[in-house]
């Protein structure tokens, strides 16, 4: 008599070894895709660090240590190794390395504890060659607040000393040169002079929604620094940071006149007055960070006005 031998054993085994690697494999899939989300929250540590800590250039690297060591904290720590190098001018850049453990979790089945996940990002700061949200009103060139000492050969005001700007006569030229006095700017080059006392106001309440680069630009009438926009939106502004573009040299004279740009300022309004040709702006220079187009060649790292951006 022929006996049949029962398969039912072999069944359970292959059904054991396939549930194992099924199991194995949804591990393998949830704690890659944990360990992608960790990477990319590596990321955006990295990425805020080298953005804080060039904050600080190029003034000084042992606060832009610091600054990327707090921020990193505060965004998941890790461990981090910063550099510092030279592009335009020095130490501009920054670089943060940061790695930190990912735990796993079905993979410590396999003695898979952790992997290690690791970021790295540049950010660089300097000057501007086009700035946005600029405020319509110009500083000169001359002005002895502006030229109070120099970083890397270029001139740098005295900050947070207050001073006052009083308001140049456009029908005088030969005056209105002298240093300390602000005008009024139209920053649309498209419309010539012809910009009224709103926009102007609107300027000064939000800044100017597009990049103004250097160069020549026509002169916007004084008069409307009397007016209630104008001054309203003035006084709205009081205690904040606005962008004054600097001019070296104005040509012609009246609705003729035309300022060459060449910077922009910080500038913190605490009081003004408007009273006719005595009118004027008391507050002091500031430094900013600010949205601007970078320089790609080391100019426009004047006057303290930055622009901070990831290069890598």
């Amino acid at each position: 008599m022929t006996r049949f031998r029962s398969e039912s054993g072999q069944a359970t085994v292959l059904s054991v070894l396939a549930i194992t690697a099924l199991i194995g494999m949804a591990a393998l899939v949830l704690d890659v895709g944990s360990w992608f989300r960790a990477q990319r929250d590596t990321q955006a540590a990295a990425d805020a660090s080298a953005l804080a800590a060039a904050q600080a250039l190029p003034d000084g690297t042992g606060a832009a240590s610091a600054m990327a060591a707090d921020y990193l904290a505060k965004n998941g720590g890790g461990s981090s190794d910063i550099t510092f190098t030279s592009k335009y001018t020095a130490n501009d850049s920054v670089t943060v390395h940061v790695s930190r453990p990912a735990p796993g979790f079905f993979a410590k089945i396999f003695g898979v504890g952790s992997v290690d996940v690791g970021a790295k990002a540049t950010a660089r700061s300097t000057g501007v060659q086009s700035a946005k949200w600029v405020a319509p009103i110009v500083v000169n060139h001359l002005h002895p607040l502006l030229n109070c000492g120099s970083l890397n050969g270029k001139p740098t005001p005295c900050f947070r000393e207050e001073t006052q700007l009083d308001l140049i006569n456009l029908h005088d030229p030969g005056s209105g040169n002298a240093a300390g006095s602000f005008g009024l700017i139209n920053l649309n080059r498209g419309s010539g002079g012809n910009v009224g006392a709103s926009e102007l106001a609107a300027w000064v309440q939000s800044g100017f929604d597009q990049y103004m680069d250097l160069g020549v630009y026509d002169s916007a009438p004084s008069a409307n620094f009397n007016n209630s926009q104008f001054t309203g939106a003035l006084d709205l502004r009081k205690g904040d940071d606005l962008l004054f573009p600097i001019y070296r040299t104005l040509i012609g004279s009246g609705s003729n006149a035309q300022y060459d740009i060449i910077g922009w300022v910080g500038f913190r309004v605490t009081h003004f007055n408007p009273n006719g040709s005595k009118s004027f702006v008391k507050g002091y220079f500031t430094s900013v960070t600010w949205q601007g187009i970078q320089s790609q060649n080391g100019a426009g790292l004047n006057y303290g006005v930055r622009a901070i951006q990831l290069v890598e």
